[in-house]
């Protein structure tokens, strides 16, 4: 997916803006350095112009310079702690190894606000993106096909929904972003949905049989909490179904990558849902979509919950209820 472009935000200024618009046909034409430095002059006539500042670190990374990258994308955070443009994603992958472990809510609530109106055709018939279907299949190849209670976890535009209706009595979605429920319930095929950050979310009082995740998890990196969520929402017996872009054995538990998004490895995810008190779980490698022409290797991962979930210390927090 492609990161926000936010010049396009106008500075409320039209000097600055015929600039910042002289300034994207320099950097289109390679002239990376003289867009930064135009970009860096118009700044100094409206030095809160968010977007502004993205764009010269972009520029000034782009021509060679990190140290003014950097400085611009602090400028960036500074005036926007929220991070809507995602300039900790940007700084972090500076780093020789990233160490972040999970995104910004605001900016993948932007993101995909943004997203919404092209997510499908982009998704799916431009990348060739089947996850929806590949967890349908493995957990029908399982033997589980009908669910009373259905999760989809990150719902975004209902593409899980839709493969999934057939096979739940009830299904529930919820997303941070409100554009692209509202894409989700034009489709007609949950019977609720709701706006909320799946990091945070409360345990769910009467319990799922299934809970799903597709493509979702690739924004939050350490998946603890979500994990613990999962259990101690699920009645026993029931099943967590996610997919994830796959990080090679050897390279940790989970890392951001290139593409600003996170991938995880097949052992860091197995003993993550042992501890969280999910049987022995199910992993199978795959590639869900292309990115530039490339298949990204993934992992469709299915785990049960057992009769009795596990106590797991971590900061002074237990990881699920029992």
């Amino acid at each position: 997916m492609m990161m926000l472009p936010p010049v396009r935000l106008g500075s409320g200024n039209p000097v600055v803006d015929r600039r910042a618009d002289y300034a994207e046909g320099l950097a289109e034409a390679g002239e990376f350095a003289a867009a930064a430095d135009l970009m860096a002059q118009s700044l100094e006539m409206v030095p809160d112009w968010v977007p502004g500042w993205f764009r010269r670190a972009e520029w000034a990374l782009a021509a060679g310079d990190r140290d003014a990258a950097i400085a611009a994308w602090d400028e960036v955070l500074r005036r926007d702690p929220e991070d809507h443009f995602g300039a900790s994603v940007r700084l972090e992958l500076l780093r020789p190894v990233p160490v972040a472990e999970t995104m910004p809510p605001a900016f993948v609530r932007a993101l995909y606000d943004q997203y919404a109106p092209k997510f499908e055709v982009s998704l799916v018939e431009a990348l060739g993106y089947r996850g929806p279907e590949m967890i349908r299949d493995v957990l029908l190849a399982e033997g589980r096909s009908q669910f009373a209670r259905v999760m989809d976890l990150g719902c975004g535009t209902g593409l899980l929904g839709a493969v999934m209706r057939p096979h739940a009595g009830w299904l529930e979605g919820c997303d941070l972003s409100p554009e692209m429920l509202k894409r989700a319930a034009e489709k007609g095929v949950y019977d609720a949905l709701s706006e909320a950050n799946i990091a945070t979310l409360q345990a769910a009082q009467g319990g799922y049989d299934l809970v799903t995740a597709a493509d979702v998890f690739i924004y939050i990196g350490a998946l603890e909490r979500v994990v613990g969520w999962a259990a101690a929402s699920l009645v026993p017996g029931g099943v967590l179904a996610f997919s994830v872009e796959e990080l090679a054995e050897g390279l940790g538990e989970f890392r951001l990558m290139p593409s600003c998004r996170f991938a995880h490895s097949a052992g860091y995810l197995t003993r993550l849902l042992g501890e969280a008190g999910f049987a022995t779980p199910r992993v199978v490698s795959t590639q869900l979509r292309q990115d530039r022409g490339t298949p990204v290797p993934a992992l469709i991962v299915t785990a049960v919950r057992a009769e009795a979930t596990v106590r797991r210390q971590n900061d002074g927090e237990d990881m699920a209820a029992v």
